[in-house]
């Protein structure tokens, strides 16, 4: 006996189903910060540039491809009729990244303004930290070879800046980009005077040692501004590291075996911190460095005593330069077991486990700690923004757009921290599962009465459906 319907001729119909979740949350958080009085003055003629802009937003928060792919994402008649839109070439998107990029200050102070507004946060302590993105194309002046932190060094790169506020909000207040060969210490400036009149009298600045030096720390005392940041070991640190045990450090984390010493000078406070588990870290890494090392002598060494020319990853490969050389190992002289430990004589140096912090705070060990390592969640707005936002590699080339380009992945960055400080349930969830319950969420419309369509949600989960709900009560 039958019990079930089945259907046995699939038709055909006009009926067309997409994603929802990501664009009425982008309608809310949009709305809810006033973003529409922040863009509108840049662009009063022509097709709405917050429409434009919503409608961007919700891309990079949903397929997020190059602009070709958000025109024709755009460009379909139920996403133009939900952003009000009248259908557009392509061009006019390239025209809405060069407007943010040509008026990006006025734009990022203009948002910092719509969030302080908003919301009454406990305090204005900040992460700061950099990192670099490659672009495919080289026609823009921004692009420049420099250290490469997604570890391509074959493109040229910009460099950007980022500052949030600490921990427990981590929504991010300041974006700066600049060239791809802007060492973080010259960075540190730029991004630094974009959010210091955020910030409270006596907050707490954190960065760590890339961007350490003296002159970025005055710029935070001359504030009245306190820091904390990394520092690099240096030839006064291994005196220090000598008598590191006489001393009788205070054990701060048993787990991993780390331990401290503070150092009371008259403007500042230095850490020194030992960690057995960095140690251990520290030393494999630098016996795999060994070992590999060893293996690159063997080759040179092969090829000297059989008269054949280097390898060619030791060689110099360029047509314009002429090389004499001559070259003798030092295996000629030493067995394996005393290379190894001339090669442990030099790479070892005793630091290994050992790391500093200074501050301008007279904190206890454990509360230096603990606040530094709260600064990895920048990094993980850093990674969101990069590998979940996707704004690598940018696929745009005059240097306004490669600006305008960045502003909308912040902006979807931003978005995605709000939601995550203004529910407690998602406070510790990623981009990535926000992103997919977002998405998750789709509308089908309906055409089968021709008199009218029908919208069909489905697939509401527990995250979508909180910020749903929350968009509804608030509209």
């Amino acid at each position: 006996m039958q019990t079930k319907l089945r259907t046995y001729e699939i038709i055909p119909n006009e009926n067309i189903c997409f994603p929802i979740g990501t664009i009425l949350a982008v309608n809310w958080l949009y709305d809810t910060l006033d973003l529409s009085a922040v863009f509108g003055k840049h662009k009063k003629n022509g097709i709405d540039i917050n429409s434009l802009l919503k409608a961007l937003i919700s891309y990079k928060l949903t397929d997020n491809f190059s602009i070709s792919k958000a025109h024709d994402w755009i460009n379909r008649d139920e996403v133009l009729d939900i952003f009000n839109l009248p259908e557009f070439c392509e061009r006019t998107l390239y025209r809405v990244l060069e407007t943010l990029g040509n008026n990006r200050e006025t734009i990022i102070s203009n948002i910092q303004d719509e969030i302080f507004a908003r919301y009454d946060f406990e305090h204005t302590n900040v992460n700061m930290d950099w990192t670099s993105i490659f672009f495919h194309g080289d026609k823009s002046p921004l692009g420049m070879y420099g250290y490469s932190r997604d570890h391509r060094p074959d493109k040229k790169q910009i460099t950007i800046g980022l500052a949030e506020l600490a921990n427990p909000i981590n929504v991010p207040i300041g974006l700066t980009v600049e060239k791809g060969n802007l060492p973080d210490q010259k960075h540190f400036g730029k991004t630094y005077y974009q959010i210091n009149n955020r910030m409270d009298q006596g907050s707490l600045v954190v960065f760590d040692k890339g961007a350490h030096s003296k002159g970025n720390i005055d710029l935070i005392r001359e504030d009245e501004m306190h820091y904390l940041t990394a520092r690099k070991l240096n030839k006064s640190d291994d005196k220090k590291i000598a008598v590191f045990w006489e001393a009788s450090p205070e054990l701060i984390d048993s787990e991993n075996g780390i331990y401290g010493l503070k150092t009371i000078k008259p403007s500042s406070v230095n850490y020194m911190y030992f960690s057995e588990k960095l140690q251990k870290e520290q030393h494999d890494s630098k016996i795999r460095k060994v070992m590999r090392l060893l293996e690159e002598a063997k080759e040179i060494q092969k090829a000297i005593s059989k008269n054949k020319k280097l390898p060619k990853k030791f060689r110099i490969n360029n047509v314009l330069v002429d090389v004499t050389y001559s070259l003798q190992t030092k295996l000629m002289e030493l067995d394996e077991q005393e290379a190894i430990k001339l090669l442990e004589e030099k790479i070892i140096t005793g630091r290994e486990g050992f790391f500093c912090l200074r501050s301008s705070q007279n904190l206890t060990l454990k509360e230096a700690l603990l606040t530094y390592r709260k600064k990895d969640s920048i990094e993980k707005i850093i990674h969101s923004l990069k590998n979940e936002i996707e704004i690598k590699p940018l696929r745009v080339w005059t240097e306004a757009s490669i600006y305008g380009a960045v502003i909308i992945g912040f902006i979807a960055q931003l978005f995605i921290s709000l939601m995550r400080y203004e529910f407690n349930e998602l406070r510790h969830k990623s981009t990535k599962f926000i992103k997919n319950s977002l998405l998750n969420l789709t509308v089908t419309v309906d055409f089968t009465d021709e008199q009218s369509k029908k919208y069909i949600y489905a697939n509401f989960d527990g995250i979508n459906s909180l910020i749903l709900r929350q968009k509804w009560v608030k509209s």
